[in-house]
């Protein structure tokens, strides 16, 4: 299993929220780019940013900062959060970004976002999807930053991209999120037993490496750690077995 460490920027700043609530942000003393080598250093192969900015207003505010840090080419860099328009994604790649993440625009709008991993291929679209779970443990979506309730599940939006070569998705169970209350296991299981054939990356609840070794049982391919990894609570060897480059 992949680790990939995550980014969030607002307004400049490397942030982690709770549960998705912008009232509950944590601002770190760290730069994006301190951030960038001391995870190239450990072995990263990619990078996740997001744009939270963009995420509820639909606009990347980060967008200069995104590109320094892609001009680099130091790690692969893959970018999500405010990207609803073919324009960014041009504009994102062509900067050097190697995936762009398409979330809220996937739900609202999916034959268009369908229309875009036929464009532009399955390697570089992954579809992130943010849940929560119902009172029957159905993961229902959320849009726009987690602001927005949407009635139609995790497995049902999946379904409307079976025939566009939809290859990676990112999932995101916000309840978890910054929590460091150890991931939905039996989430990311269902995920795989459906859907074995796609690339999944687990989101949310990473607290150290039991954690990961937890996903990399269920046989999932990537996870996305962020506020353990910034707060360092795993050691180098404990990281090493999920990072290529360690």
């Amino acid at each position: 299993m992949l680790l990939i460490p995550a980014i969030d920027l607002r307004a400049g700043a490397c942030v982690r929220l709770f549960q998705g609530d912008f009232a509950a942000e944590t601002r770190y003393p760290l730069s994006a780019q301190e951030l960038l080598m001391r995870y190239r250093a450990l072995g990263a192969s990619w990078l996740h940013v997001v744009d939270l900015d963009g995420a509820r207003e639909g606009t990347l505010a980060n967008l200069a900062l995104i590109h320094a840090l892609a001009s680099q080419r130091a790690l692969q860099l893959q970018v999500g959060g405010g990207v609803r328009d073919a324009a960014i994604i041009d504009d994102l790649l062509q900067r050097g970004v190697a995936r762009v993440v398409i979330g809220s625009a996937a739900v609202e709008r999916p034959e268009e976002v369908g229309l875009w991993l036929r464009r532009y291929g399955p390697e570089r679209i992954c579809l992130g999807f943010d849940v929560r779970l119902d009172a029957l443990a159905v993961p229902r979506l959320q849009t726009r930053g987690w602001q927005q309730a949407s009635p139609c599940t995790l497995w049902a939006a999946v379904e409307r991209f079976a025939d566009h070569g939809l290859e990676h998705v990112l999932c995101t169970d916000i309840e978890r999120d910054g929590a460091l209350a150890g991931p939905n296991l039996a989430l990311y299981g269902e995920a795989m037993r459906r859907y074995p054939q796609l690339r999944w990356q687990a989101s949310g609840g990473i607290a150290g490496a039991a954690d990961l070794r937890a996903l990399a049982g269920l046989g999932v391919p990537a996870a996305i750690s962020g506020k353990a990894l910034l707060e360092q609570r795993m050691s180098c060897e404990e990281l090493r077995p999920f990072l290529p480059n360690a």
